[in-house]
């Protein structure tokens, strides 16, 4: 794909440029010349609010126009345009993000014990379990992705970065969004957003969507698609400003979805034992063969308050949260038809119950005839999981068959001091300095034991099982270092050191009651980092770099042992460098071409486990090459709007596991998506045409390798789709 991907995008490019680029050669020079006008990205990448361009990190920011116009509704589709940041799942709901080659399987991420590298917040609530939200009812006003160790004012475990979702605030002006979409794979979505102000100092804004579509692919065993989607969403919030000085707003949204599972692609190899188990297993990808199609559920109900209460002295900020979700699942591994005596059938199934309570102080200040700004807070998280975890396995050997579960129930406290502080040691001179210190504990109960089944299925290591109970605690300071130079107007050059931390945990999923109760260390990264936000051509160029280094120790590494277990260790040194930029380019009022690349070393300078040495190879799910590009003409005509999009972009070879053995490799692959809008001259109505993965790539989203009987296991991301959606705004 490597050798096409650069004639995919030049066709893409020439095709595109000249029909919606030739208005713009007509124009006069001067006009070209003449400074473009736009709107500032704000964001809050430093919890406070900040132009994109005056930010000294490296962050990727999307507006609610761009998320729509480039047709971002998944995580995944973010992914795709974001320098750095790669996405892959072991299933729709869980997500295993990596940025910078910082992040963590789903061994460790999805058990009761274990922690994200790489983090999501939504609206300042840290999204610890069940997956990420959906997109289209959060009515958001952008998306930010900060790269990078950030342990200073985000804390919670962000030592690879975080994805932020912000909303917009009820406020005084009517409004009303309605959107319909119908597609391929029987997809029809339904949105509904609204503002209403109740009086001067009362707003209220609410949302709901529904979507739903046929599955991906045919269980040809079942007879019924798989893959498919039926999910829920709803939001609701109210903002009351008792006075000048106070601000309070209170959010509520749940999400509710049920559907089948995603049964694995089984790549058999006939070569291996005559082919006895890949007996009736249908090559194509998109057909599977389960014995079931399983299951996923996902329910999320959350709620906040935030306050903000502006002083002579400065604005106290307080978080309030809860977050309840439930999960279950059910997934048939190895896609066998109904089994004959030589094939094998491994079924994964569980339920989650998690509960999170969050409560953080900020106060934001300026002193010193504003040379100074500063902030200091608190923050406290208490989580409380059960979890369930169970394996059926059902192996042509009787010793390993039956079935085996794994109750796991886990408190996870942490308590953090943090500050920062910002101050202008000229006037085009910033130092900052900013550290946070975090005490955290977990505590639990983990056991496993044997339901049923002539033999012990791994990865239970004794008929008798264990319960076993288990406690630790760490702390952690992590400080930050930067200097920013205001070079001129247009031109600011930055240098950091930050620290970054995620909390060690324990192995829900073992076989022994040694290493249940045993816990690993907590993961430490120090990342160093030159960067540059610039602005050129009377600003019709922005273009933002940065180049970076991290130290890595203590990595907490999951890793299958066939026939036994997924075994979580903490490899002792990593080290990772790279390059990233972005741009965005205005070359008329109605043209515009942005993208972004981003080059990736890693290595593990040290990685040992008993009879294996991993020393040398690339970490996991970290692409050495990255880039994406986008271009887009709108303009009138006559009284309609018109809007042409297209974006391309291409992701080098990874691999999913840290042992970088070939059967476990993440291909490189490609993506073509376009859009094609058109507004009524009313202003109101809106007729889009989109496609996605208009090349229809097949690209795995995790490879899971059973070496004893060479089958490679495989998710796919969604094939080629396209539809037609009518919006009405007011």
């Amino acid at each position: 794909m490597l050798k096409n991907s650069g004639t995919r995008i030049a066709l893409t490019l020439a095709l595109l440029v000249p029909a919606i680029a030739a208005p713009a050669f007509g124009q006069e020079a001067a006009e070209i010349d003449a400074e473009v006008t736009y709107e500032t990205v704000v964001v809050t990448a430093q919890r406070r609010e900040q132009s994109l361009q005056d930010v000294p990190v490296a962050v990727s920011a999307f507006t609610a126009e761009q998320l729509k116009n480039s047709s971002i509704e998944t995580i995944q589709d973010l992914a795709l345009r974001t320098p750095g940041l790669t996405v892959g799942a072991v299933d729709p709901i869980q997500n295993n993000f990596s940025l910078r080659g910082i992040g963590t399987a789903a061994g460790i991420s999805q058990n009761a014990g274990g922690d994200g590298s790489v983090v999501v917040f939504v609206d300042g609530v840290y999204a610890g379990r069940g997956g990420t939200p959906d997109l289209d009812v959060l009515d958001l006003e952008r998306v930010e992705v900060l790269r990078g160790p950030q342990g200073t004012l985000f804390g919670k475990n962000a030592i690879g970065g975080l994805i932020q979702f912000v909303s917009r605030k009820p406020s005084d002006t009517p409004s009303f969004f309605a959107e319909g979409t119908v597609g391929n794979f029987s997809r029809y979505n339904v949105t509904l957003r609204g503002n209403v102000p109740l009086s001067d100092k009362v707003f209220l804004s609410g949302g709901l969507a529904h979507k739903q579509r046929d599955g991906f692919e045919f269980n040809e065993t079942t007879g019924n698609d798989v893959n498919d989607q039926d999910v829920t969403t709803a939001r609701l919030a109210a903002r009351f400003l008792p006075s000048e000085n106070l601000d309070i707003v209170l959010r509520a949204d749940g999400t509710w979805q049920d559907q089948a599972g995603n049964p694995r692609d089984n790549n058999c190899d006939a070569t291996f034992n005559g082919g006895v188990h890949c007996v009736g297993v249908n090559p194509d990808p998109r057909i599977v063969n389960a014995y079931i199609d399983g299951q996923i559920f996902r329910q999320i109900n959350s709620l906040s308050g935030e306050l903000n209460w502006t002083t002579d002295f400065g604005t106290l900020t307080s978080l309030t949260a809860l977050r309840e979700v439930k999960y279950k699942f059910r997934t048939p591994f190895f896609s066998n038809p109904i089994n004959p005596p030589t094939q094998i059938e491994s079924t994964d199934f569980g339920r989650e119950e998690a509960t999170q309570f969050s409560q953080e102080l900020r106060f934001a200040f300026e002193a010193m005839n504003d040379r100074l700004q500063g902030q200091v807070g608190l923050y406290y998280l208490d989580e409380d999981i059960d979890r369930l975890q169970g394996q059926i396995q059902d192996f042509p050997v009787p010793a390993q068959q039956g079935t085996a579960i794994y109750p796991q129930s886990v408190n996870a406290k942490s308590f953090a001091v943090f500050g920062q502080f910002d101050y202008a040691v000229t006037d085009t001179l910033t130092a900052t300095v900013g550290a946070r210190m975090t005490w955290e504990e977990k505590e639990g109960r983990f056991a496993g034991m044997k339901v049923s089944g002539p033999g012990l299925p791994p990865p239970l290591g004794s008929l008798d099982g264990y319960d076993v109970l288990a406690s630790e605690s760490w702390d952690a300071l992590t400080p930050r270092f930067a200097l920013n130079w205001q070079a001129s107007d247009t031109v600011m050059l930055y240098a950091s050191a930050a620290k970054g931390y995620k909390s060690g945990g324990f192995q829900g999923l073992s076989g022994t009651a040694a290493g249940a109760s045993t816990p690993y260390d907590p993961e430490f990264a120090w990342g160093y980092e030159l960067g540059a936000k610039t602005e050129w051509l009377n600003r019709r160029l922005t273009l933002n770099a940065a180049l970076f280094k991290t130290d890595y120790e203590d990595l907490q590494i999951s890793q299958l042992v066939p026939l036994c277990c997924v075994v979580v260790s903490n490899a002792a040194k990593a080290e990772i460098q790279g390059f990233e930029v972005e741009f965005v380019g205005r070359l008329t009022d109605n043209l515009r071409l942005d993208g972004s690349y981003s080059w990736l070393d890693t290595e593990f300078v040290e990685y040992r486990i008993p009879g294996t040495d991993y020393t040398g190879n690339e970490l996991p799910r970290s692409p050495s090459g990255k880039y994406n590009i986008g271009a887009q003409y709108e303009a009138p005509i006559g009284d309609f709007r018109l809007l042409a999009r297209v974006d391309y972009s291409w992701v080098d070879d990874a691999f999913f596991e840290a042992s970088n053995v070939a059967a476990q490799l993440w291909p490189e692959h490609d993506n073509l998506d376009a859009r094609l809008a058109v507004t009524l001259p009313d202003d109101r109505w809106q007729v889009s045409l989109w496609g996605k993965n208009l090349t229809d790539e097949l690209v795995p989203t995790y490879v899971t390798y059973f070496g004893p009987f060479r089958q490679t296991l495989v998710p796919y991301s969604p094939p080629r789709t396209y539809g037609l959606s009518l919006s009405y705004t007011m």
